[in-house]
């Protein structure tokens, strides 16, 4: 999956990127680098979703795919 990712200069100083096709994914760094890795990372825990939560029956089947 390729997702546009908007990265903004802050004003103190760093960056801050968003995410827009993941509404509230955003994250920040002080190099485009790390910036960068901490994307990832966001778009990973913004995407991860407890299976707890949702009304799963016995002939229902949890997957986990890559993206």
């Amino acid at each position: 999956m390729k997702l546009k990712v908007v990265v903004h200069h802050a004003e103190e100083g760093g960056y801050w990127a968003e995410v827009p096709a993941i509404p509230g994914c955003m994250t920040q760094a002080e190099t485009v680098e790390d910036l960068l890795a901490n994307v990832q990372e966001a778009v990973e825990g913004c995407l991860s979703v407890d299976v707890r939560d949702c009304l799963v029956s016995d002939t229902d089947s949890v997957l986990e795919i890559a993206v």
